[in-house]
């Protein structure tokens, strides 16, 4: 995938929209400082937008394979062009994520996207976690090297997510490791 070229033309018609929308995934990752293999790209959108998202992704002759309530697939017939998952946002937390998200610049500078915090990162890394077991040690592995960046983090915030899911007990395992604090 064209990480460069996919984001551009996604972007612009994000904006000519007024999509709400932010990174999330392994990019995003990246773009906190965090290196991660990706071939695909993750977005949050608010799910009251995902019509307009349809008509951007057509336009860009992106193919929708999947739908549901809460996801959307979209995979280019060009294999430069890659995949697209989108997070449909319509819940309080996924809602107040996109309220939360911030502008970071990537490649070097050449470009400015809206992308979740770390803390929601963290939180959807949580998720994932409680969706599928096996993402276990690479979630695991994703949340401590965000915490390791020494970025100030709501660890407020940060519990509520493990707390939502009833892990509260690495919550404390966590919090202890990265702030000293039992």
């Amino acid at each position: 995938m064209d990480f460069r070229a996919v984001l551009r033309s996604v972007l612009d018609g994000f904006r000519s929209h007024s999509i709400r929308y932010a990174l999330i995934g392994g990019f995003a990752l990246g773009a906190w400082g965090v290196p991660r293999g990706t071939v695909d790209l993750d977005f949050l959108v608010h799910h009251d937008d995902m019509d307009s998202v349809d008509e951007v992704m057509k336009s860009l002759e992106y193919e929708c394979r999947h739908r549901s309530e809460n996801v959307s697939q979209y995979i280019s017939p060009l294999q430069v062009f890659g995949e697209i998952d989108i997070l449909h946002a319509f819940r309080t937390h996924s809602l107040e994520m996109l309220e939360r998200a911030v502008v970071k610049e990537i490649f070097n500078g050449a470009e400015r996207i809206r992308m979740v915090t770390i803390e929601d990162l963290i939180g959807l890394k949580i998720q994932a976690i409680v969706n599928d077991r096996s993402r276990m040690s690479i979630d695991m592995a994703d949340i401590e090297a965000l915490m390791e960046l020494g970025i100030p983090l709501n660890w407020g915030l940060v519990e509520e997510y493990f707390t939502i899911f009833t892990m509260d007990d690495m919550y404390k395992d966590l919090k202890g490791r990265y702030t000293g604090d039992q």
